[in-house]
C-alpha cells in the first residue's frame, strides 16, 4: 500500500574495549530456560514440544523517535521474540554515545547514522563496526519557523539565527548539504547555533532562542501544537534519498553470532513489511505503547508525515550508491578525513537473506 546519527569519546571507548575483551559474548548473553508447549497429536494424546531458547540482545538507539516506526512495530508485534531474541532497548541520545556503547561492549548493536562508523574506522579501530541493515532513506527532521511561511524558500534563512545539530552529525550535515544545494554558505550566510544539546532545541526555541530550528519529531509537531512554531520545510524531502540511519555491530559480534544477526535482521524486515502494507493510523496504534506520553492523534500525525515522504525503505539493504552519497555529504561538510571502502563497512548478507 505504501508508495514507496567524536574522536575523543571514541578514544576513551577504545581503551575500554581492551578491558572488556576478556568477557566473551557467551558470558554476556543471557538466556531464558527453554519454553515448553503442549500440543495435541492426532490420537488425542499430548506431547511436550521444546521451543528455542531466548537470547538477550542489547540494542542502543541514537534516539527514541517515531521516525524509527518499523523497529517499534517489530518490537510491539513480537517479531524479535519470534526469532528467539529478548531485546533490551537503550537510548543513547546521540550517535557518539551510541557508538561508544557498541565499541565498549555495553551494547551488542547500535542504531545511528552511519557516519559514526566511518569516523571510527578512520580513527584506526581494530574491531570496527560494520553496518548490516539500513532503516531510513530520508532525513527525519524538519525546519520550524516562528510564523507560517506558505511560500518558504531556503533563501529566507540568509542572515538569520538557526538552532542546528551537533557538528559532524547527520542532522547538521544534511541541513548544511541542503543549504549548499540552494546556493547558501552555511558558514557565512547563516548563523547556526550548535551549542544546544540534542533534544533540547525545541524547548530553547519555545523560549525565543533562534529564528528557525531544525527539529525531529515529536519536537516539530509539539511546537506546532503549542503555537510556538510552524513546520515550513522537510529536510527529508529537500535532501532527497539519504542513508540516514542504520544498524551496526562490531566485526567480532557478526563473526561470532551470525545466526543472531540474521534473526535480528529478519525481525526488522517484518517490521518494514508491516509499515509498507498498513495505514498510518494502523501503524500509530501498534507503536503507541512506545510513546505513552504522546497522544495517539499526535503519533498518527507524525507517522503520516513520515509515511507520505517515503521515509522507510522496503528492505534493509544498504546499497553502495547510498554509502557513496553519504561519504559525499561528509566530504562536502569537511568531516571526512579519508574515504573508506564500502566492502569494509557494509555487509548486505543478512538484509538480502531477510527478503528471500
Amino acid at each position: 500500500m505504501k508508495k514507496r546519527l567524536l574522536a575523543a569519546t571514541l578514544v576513551i571507548a577504545l581503551s575500554f574495549t581492551t578491558l572488556l575483551a576478556c568477557s566473551s559474548k557467551e558470558n554476556d548473553t543471557e538466556t531464558t530456560a527453554p519454553k515448553k508447549e503442549t500440543t495435541e497429536t492426532s490420537d488425542d494424546t499430548k506431547k511436550e514440544e521444546t521451543l528455542p531458547e531466548s537470547t538477550k540482545v542489547i540494542l542502543n538507539e541514537v534516539a527514541h523517535s517515531i521516525f524509527y516506526a518499523p523497529m517499534y512495530v517489530a518490537i510491539e508485534e513480537g517479531y524479535f521474540e519470534d526469532e528467539g531474541i529478548e531485546l533490551e532497548l537503550i537510548t543513547g541520545f546521540g550517535a557518539d554515545k551510541t557508538m561508544t556503547a557498541v565499541i565498549s561492549g555495553s551494547a551488542d548493536i547500535g542504531f545511528m547514522g552511519s557516519e559514526a562508523s566511518i569516523y571510527t574506522y578512520n580513527e584506526g579501530a581494530n574491531d570496527y563496526v560494520v553496518n548490516f541493515a539500513q532503516l531510513t532513506q530520508r532525513a527525519g527532521n524538519f525546519l520550524v519557523a516562528r510564523e507560517e511561511m506558505p511560500d518558504f524558500t531556503w533563501d529566507a534563512l540568509k542572515g538569520t539565527n538557526v538552532l542546528g545539530g551537533r557538528k559532524g552529525g547527520m542532522p547538521e550535515m544534511v541541513f548544511e548539504y541542503i543549504l549548499k544545494q540552494n546556493g547558501i554558505d552555511p558558514a557565512k550566510d547563516v548563523n547556526i547555533d550548535q551549542s544546544i544539546d540534542f533534544g533540547s532545541t525545541a524547548a530553547a526555541f519555545a523560549e525565543n532562542q533562534g529564528d528557525f530550528t531544525v527539529e525531529f519529531e515529536p519536537g516539530a509537531t509539539t511546537l506546532e501544537t503549542e503555537g510556538a512554531g510552524y513546520v515550513v520545510a522537510s529536510l527529508g524531502v529537500d535532501s532527497g534519498y539519504v542513508p540516514y540511519t542504520a544498524y551496526s555491530a562490531k566485526q567480532s559480534f557478526l563473526k561470532e553470532h551470525p545466526e543472531l544477526a540474521q534473526g535480528f535482521t529478519n525481525a526488522l524486515q517484518k517490521g518494514m513489511d508491516y509499515v509498507q502494507n498498513h495505514t498510518p493510523e494502523e501503524i500509530a496504534k501498534v507503536i503507541a505503547p512506545q510513546f505513552k506520553e504522546t497522544d495517539l492523534e499526535v503519533i498518527t500525525t507524525i507517522v503520516t508525515r513520515y509515511y507520505e515522504q517515503d521515509t522507510w525503505k522496503e528492505d534493509l539493504i544498504f546499497e553502495e550508491s547510498s554509502f557513496t552519497l553519504l561519504q559525499d555529504i561528509l566530504e562536502e561538510a569537511g568531516e571526512l578525513q579519508e574515504r573508506v571502502p564500502y566492502e569494509d563497512l557494509v555487509t548486505t548478507e543478512y538484509a538480502k537473506k531477510a527478503v528471500e
